[in-house]
């Protein structure tokens, strides 16, 4: 991967030097962490100086704790409860942790909302020198509160109209908001025009999908008759969807409808006309429209032909592309703010020349390097089939060539790029060079990498990413320190973890409780419970008070009743609010040592926030499931449904799990109705479908199996082989379900893998069926995989064990048996090892029912 040596990164400037390409030798990368590193003496005696020097000043924890409380996550049922939780707003503290990074504390924040600062109520007994440090973070605070509001509020709106016009139809959604006296905008508009595009694409025909388009043309009316301006936003999905569908004519007529809305339009119009035409291949219509704007001595000429030259580019017309590139003036191209999708179309046709001429001019100009720079790797990322290496390479040869420095938008644009492509050291090096060249790098800038190594797995580069951040000494944020932290632990790289939360101390700048819990629960799920205690005593030790957090944490661990007494009586006496998160790990610590009322009891505490209610239940649900009281879950369901509530999918899934006893069929149905998420419905189903195997319910079983095709037909076969492996560990082997199982896969148009085959002829040797053991023998064949020597030691086996039966030397099976066994190749030692255990256990019955005669000399018996 790292072979290639760049020429172009010989050359660094001191300003601004070029992009890494190849991974190289650094004083900011460590070498490879071994999994469950041991925490040092020196780690924690660190650790303890810095927590003793920065406990005055520690912010209380109960805040934190607070906020669990409030974080809920959408997993409603229906249409009722998917509304109630879109109008609660579940998405508010994702949507917080993602804008966070985007809001900076600065003094100048303080004159923007100076009047509700007055209102604002002050954490008691702060010191006068931290004085302004509190109100520039509650200034910050407000600021990021209203700044999450405007854009979330309006987001979950237009889920909210987007759901209702899915339900109700796009008119009746917007009468019924309506009357809620809310002011359905432009935004509002398009999500119910998406939701009948998205209706009319679903249909199979045009005749299907007229009522669709006309809903939509409706509402463009509805728009225009409330005095909304038809932008672009709205009516360019529209007239892509008619091109797609090639309707000529109804094109023509929409774009005069739109035209006479917004006369602004007539320019970007015939973008859309030109596609048309393309698509439907009419070339006369095409050169007709071309030459209508060979003067574009006006105006309006001018944008028509920039809209042909862009409809061209879309369309991969490279002769045509060039001939309006050449055409226009480079002024006015350089200037049109298509600009960045003119050098993405460059890169994506190949036009180096045609890109090196408009950098040129730029250059010449003096256009920004901020823009410049921009529009290099607009045009270098588009190269068609080009590795991440060569972007880079591209990046700064034009780069060097045109004596421009990237800005940090553009790296940061470099880096995602990076991280998209699964190069994570090169997106590291390429921080490195930034880092190198600008001190003052916002630690926003390496978020990507620090996600991609979360969701990739990718946790080697945690240490050499924060031996980055550590030597250029960048401004890490809470945010951060919990990632790398959580990066460590899960990669069993304690000391690493340590060695990080004593750096986060150290910086005084974050409620350092989170950080512990982390650490806290990468122990628990390590068994290590005497590390997990140590997290504790540092804790005491640093004087950071446990939240709502760490307690569940310890009450979920307990192995004994007093231990769960002894941690509920301290979180009482902190302070600490009980969260759904606490009552959640106390149903489960009961459950799992087999108190079973006392979890009941917990479930039924008055104090549980009405929020928070149906996921407690669902834990108690699950937990009873869990550890062996599936009647006693299945009664609370029932409970729970008649009171009008539902069933979390967690706990839905727990009970289909556990539910193994016959005639609970419609049960299990009536759970998977409860869960809304789709992955865990299909997990559901999966399990669902075993269970149908198991108690022998074939037709129910080839339904299943078709919705888990619909839904999703790659993880289909994972779940088909699962079942096939079922079969063959069943006692008594069930092959009536099992040849059935294998006719409705080939009827979905599933392809049958040699796993399932596999496991079905082992099944035959168990159920010593010989006559399906030849079926599933040329199934091999006709599924296109060929037979290997593990598949006729299976077939040998099933044809010697289905003879056994024969009271005749040469029945059919003994002579096939023979005749395959010729066939085996016995180079390897464990395959003649099987052949003679074959031998030894299949004769040894037949030797009992006859007298066997001693072979003579020179022949083998099979």
């Amino acid at each position: 991967m790292w072979k290639r040596l760049l020429e172009t990164t010989k050359k660094v400037a001191a300003a601004a030097p070029e992009l890494a390409t190849r991974k190289r030798p650094s004083t900011s990368r460590g070498p490879a962490v071994s999994p469950a590193t041991a925490v040092s003496r020196a780690s924690l005696l660190r650790l303890k100086q810095a927590a003793a020097s920065n406990k005055t000043t520690l912010p209380s924890s109960l805040p934190h704790a607070l906020a669990n409380d409030g974080e809920e996550e959408d997993n409603s049922r229906d249409f009722t409860k998917e509304i109630l939780s879109i109008l609660n707003g579940p998405d508010d503290a994702e949507e917080s942790g993602a804008t966070e990074a985007l809001l900076e504390e600065s003094e100048d924040d303080v004159d923007a909302i100076g009047n509700k600062i007055l209102d604002m109520e002050w954490f008691a007994g702060s010191q006068p020198s931290n004085a302004m440090m509190h109100l520039r973070k509650e200034v910050a605070r407000e600021k990021k509160k209203r700044y999450i509001f405007r854009n979330t509020e309006s987001r979950r709106f237009t889920r909210l109209m987007r759901m209702c016009a899915d339900k109700l139809g796009t008119e009746s959604a917007l009468e019924f908001f309506g009357r809620l006296g809310r002011d359905t905008g432009p935004k509002e508009f398009n999500a119910l025009i998406r939701v009948c595009l998205e209706k009319a694409r679903a249909c199979g025909d045009i005749d299907s999908a007229v009522e669709h388009i006309f809903r939509a043309y409706r509402l463009f009316e509805m728009m225009k008759d409330r005095g909304f301006q038809i932008e672009e936003d709205s009516y360019g999905p529209f007239l892509l969807y008619l091109v797609d569908v090639e309707l000529l004519e109804e094109f023509e007529m929409f774009s005069a409808f739109f035209r006479d809305a917004n006369p602004l339009s007539c320019s970007r119009i015939p973008y859309y006309e030109m596609l048309l035409l393309i698509r439907a291949q009419d070339e006369e219509s095409i050169r007709e429209l071309c030459r209508s704007v060979e003067d574009c001595s006006e105006e309006a000429d001018y944008c028509i032909a920039e809209s042909y030259m862009l409809a061209f580019a879309e369309s991969n017309r490279k002769m045509d592309f060039v001939t309006f590139l050449e055409l226009l003036d480079p002024t006015k191209v350089l200037g049109s703010k298509y600009i960045s999708s003119i050098f993405k179309y460059m890169g994506r046709l190949k036009l180096e020349n045609h890109a090196e001429k408009f950098l040129q001019k730029m250059t010449s100009k003096e256009y920004s390097d901020v823009k410049v720079s921009s529009l290099i790797f607009d045009y270098a990322v588009n190269i068609p089939s080009i590795e991440a290496e060569d972007v880079i390479s591209a990046f700064n040869k034009w780069q060097e060539k045109f004596k421009v420095a990237p800005s940090v938008g553009v790296y940061d644009r470099i880096i995602s790029f990076c991280c998209s492509s699964s190069k994570i050291s090169l997106a590291l090096d390429v921080a490195e060079c930034l880092c190198k060249s600008n001190p003052s790098v916002p630690i926003e800038l390496l978020n990507p990498i620090i996600n991609v190594c979360e969701q990739g797995y990718e946790l080697h580069m945690a240490r050499p990413l924060y031996n980055l951040m550590s030597l250029y000494k960048l401004k890490l944020k809470p945010e951060t320190f919990r990632s790398m932290i959580s990066l460590c632990v899960k990669m069993k790289d304690f000391e690493g973890a340590y060695t990080i939360l004593t750096d986060a101390e150290e910086s005084g700048e974050t409620s350092t409780v989170s950080l512990y819990n982390v650490i806290m629960a990468g122990y628990f799920r390590e068994k290590n419970h005497s590390g997990a205690q140590m997290v504790t005593s540092q804790m005491q030790i640093a004087g950071v008070k446990p939240d709502s957090e760490t307690f569940s944490y310890l009450i979920s661990n307990c192995d004994c009743e007093e231990k769960i007494s002894k941690y509920l009586d301290e979180l009482r006496r902190d302070g600490v609010q009980m969260t759904k998160h606490a009552y959640m790990a106390l149903i489960n610590a009961y459950s799992r040592l087999g108190n079973f009322d006392m979890a009941k009891q917990v479930a039924q505490d008055k104090e549980i926030p009405p929020k928070c209610l149906s996921e407690v239940r669902s834990a108690l649900v699950g937990a009873l499931a869990s550890n062996g009281k599936v009647s006693d879950g299945l009664e609370l369901f029932d409970k729970i449904k008649q009171s009008g509530g539902y069933l979390e999918p967690k706990a839905a899934i727990a009970l289909i799990e556990h539910t193994q006893t016959e005639d609970q069929l419609d049960r299990l149905y009536q759970l998977l109705e409860e869960v809304s998420d789709p992955g865990m419905w299909f997990d559901g189903c999966g399990r669902v479908l075993q269970y149908c195997v198991q108690h022998n319910h074939p037709d129910a079983a080839v339904d299943l199996l078709k919705q888990l095709k619909e839904t999703n037909e790659m993880s289909t076969y994972m779940i088909v082989d699962q079942v096939f492996c079922q079969i063959w560990e069943m006692e008594p082997v069930n092959l009536d379900v099992g040849m059935e199982l294998l006719r409705a896969v080939k009827e979905l148009g599933l392809n049958v893998s040699r796993t399932s085959l596999d496991f079905l002829l082992s099944a035959c040797v168990k159920a010593k069926d010989s006559q399906r053991a030849q079926q599933i023998w040329e199934e091999y064949e006709s599924s296109g995989l060929p037979h290997n020597v593990l598949t006729s030691l299976r077939m040998y086996q099933a044809l010697l064990s289905s003879a056994q039966r024969s009271t005749t030397k040469k029945s059919a099976e003994w002579s096939a048996a023979k005749k395959l066994y010729k066939t085996i190749p016995k180079e390897d030692p464990h395959v003649c090892c099987i052949l003679d255990s074959c031998k030894i256990t299949y004769n040894r019955k037949r030797g009992k029912r006859k007298a066997a005669t001693k072979p003579s000399p020179g022949k083998q018996e099979v």
